[in-house]
This record gives C-alpha cells, sequence and structure tokens, in this order.
C-alpha cells in the first residue's frame, strides 16, 4: 500500500485537471457537429486521455531522476517536479512501471477506437505515443520543438483526437477549436521553465528560457496568449465556431495581468509565482468556457 501510495506522487494528480476541460472542447466540438452525446465513448477517451498524461507526467519524473536533474531543480508549486524520487529513490523502477502500464492503457484505448473509427485515428494515435515516452528525453533538447510539444499533446491531438473518437471525422472545427489549448498549454510550459533555467542547463536542456532568455520568452508567453484568442474570435467570424464560444473571452484580463507579470519578474521567481498561479487558472477556464460555447452552440 505504501508503495501504490507513493506513487500519486508521479502521476501529479494536481495536473491531471487539465485533462478534462481539453477533452471537454472536443466532445463539445463534435456536440455541435452531431447534436449527440454517447457516455460510454465519452468515458473511454477520458481514461486514455488521464493515461496518457500520467504516462509523460511518470516519465518526466523516471528521466528527471535518472539524469540527476531532480536534484537540482527549484521547486515552485507549479514546477520542478514533485521531488518524490528524491525522497524515495526506491520508487524510481516503480514510476517507469507506472508510466508504461499507463501508456498501454493509453494504446489500448486508442485501439478501441481505432476499431471502432477506422485508421485515420492511427497516424494521431502513434504521434501521440511516441511523444508521450520521448518528451523528457527528446523533445526538450531543441527550443521550438520544446514549446510545440506541450501545446501538441493536449490541443491538436487530444481535441481532435476525441472529436474523431466520437464521430469518425476530422473537421475545420475541431482544428480551430483545439488551437486554443494548443497555445495555452504550451505557454504552461513555458512560464513552467522560468524557474528551472540554470538547473536545466546542467543537462544541456535548450528551451526558450535558456536559449533567449526570460524577458524575451515572456514575449513569446503574451504572443500566444493573444494567437490563442485570435483563434476564439477567427473562428467565430468564419463560422467554424459558435457565437457563444466567445464566452472564452471572458479570462483575457487574466492573461492580460499573467502577461504583465511574466514580463515584469521574468527574473524574479519568487515574484513570478503568481503569474504561474494565473497561467493555471487561465489553462482550465478558457477551454472550460469554449466547451460551454460549443455545447450552447449558437
Amino acid at each position: 500500500m505504501s508503495t501504490l501510495k507513493l506513487l500519486i506522487g508521479p502521476m501529479r494528480p494536481r495536473f491531471l485537471t487539465l485533462v478534462p476541460p481539453c477533452v471537454a472542447v472536443g466532445v463539445g466540438t463534435s456536440y455541435w457537429q452531431t447534436g449527440a452525446l454517447n457516455f460510454v465513448q465519452i468515458f473511454f477517451v477520458l481514461i486514455g486521455a488521464l493515461a496518457s498524461h500520467i504516462s509523460v507526467n511518470a516519465f518526466n519524473e523516471y528521466f528527471d531522476f535518472v539524469s540527476g536533474l531532480d536534484m537540482k531543480t527549484q521547486r515552485t508549486p507549479f514546477s520542478g517536479g514533485t521531488g518524490t524520487l528524491p525522497k524515495h529513490p526506491e520508487m524510481k523502477q516503480p514510476t517507469l512501471y507506472l508510466a508504461i502500464v499507463t501508456l498501454v492503457i493509453t494504446a489500448l484505448v486508442g485501439m478501441y477506437f481505432f476499431w471502432l473509427r477506422g485508421w485515420m485515428l492511427l497516424p494521431l494515435g502513434i504521434f501521440g505515443l511516441t511523444l508521450i515516452v520521448t518528451y523528457t528525453i527528446w523533445w526538450v533538447y531543441n527550443p521550438i520543438l520544446c514549446l510545440l510539444a506541450p501545446g501538441l499533446g493536449f490541443g491538436v491531438l487530444m481535441v481532435m483526437g476525441t472529436h474523431f473518437a466520437l464521430t469518425g471525422t476530422y473537421t475545420s472545427t475541431s482544428f480551430v477549436a483545439s488551437l486554443v489549448p494548443t497555445f495555452l498549454v504550451s505557454n504552461l510550459l513555458l512560464l513552467n521553465q522560468f524557474p528551472d533555467v540554470d538547473a536545466d542547463k546542467t543537462i544541456a536542456r535548450k528551451h526558450f528560457p535558456i536559449t533567449i532568455g526570460r524577458k524575451a520568452s515572456a514575449n513569446i508567453y503574451g504572443m500566444q496568449l493573444l494567437l490563442g484568442y485570435i483563434s476564439i474570435v477567427t473562428g467565430v467570424m468564419t463560422g467554424l465556431l459558435p457565437a457563444f464560444s466567445l464566452l472564452a473571452l471572458l479570462t483575457v484580463p487574466l492573461s492580460w495581468k499573467a502577461y504583465q507579470g511574466a514580463s515584469q519578474y521574468a527574473d524574479q521567481i519568487p515574484a513570478l509565482i503568481p503569474s504561474m498561479g494565473l497561467n493555471v487558472i487561465i489553462n482550465l477556464v478558457t477551454p472550460s468556457l469554449l466547451a460551454i460555447g460549443l455545447f450552447i452552440g449558437y
């Protein structure tokens, strides 16, 4: 029981709250297209999405411990890992097993929908599984890939994958809607990298806060916030999203405040933490409001 209890740490349960809003966007686009909800299929989609997030979290905890990064990281409530493995090194192997088992669960859910919907889900599924395994050991060593990977996983892959799993089609609506969590989740990881710069340098990671500095990276953060909201407005103007999708713009004041904090306190990590907290709220509330707008459907 103690092993099972300790495995909760590498799962990063607080961060799993990001999954339901992203899945909800995909469910919302499918509902707007079909007017139907299959709760059994939605349940399996959610299980697969949660398993994929647990898997990438556990792989991240495992590889960061093996590389020695965990011993050097300045932890905050939003970054730097959970510290489970440095405190309990005997959990290294169980954490790897957790990552593999949840990866298999993700694959099994994908196979079910592959059987149900056909081969067009396969490229998305293979790319998603590859991203889960390789994120910590490959993507984080290239600034552009490191920026794109989180958003691709929770945006394009999760939203469009959900939509396809429920409808058997890829649509422009699901793509445009997926851009919102794509930009926001990339921003979530980008801002969380600010406290990790010195530690990440020691293992040769290369993300933008390292390569161009925190202050310049704050401008990328602001640009991605803007692109996320532009995606919503463009979707509504082109008729790809219903007008009530504009509800997601209610988080603009929070985003402006978070951007101001990121710009002002880029190099002052303790003062940056409130902006990191706002960033989490933006990532949870914005796609939730977008999903509500899609369900209202006007």
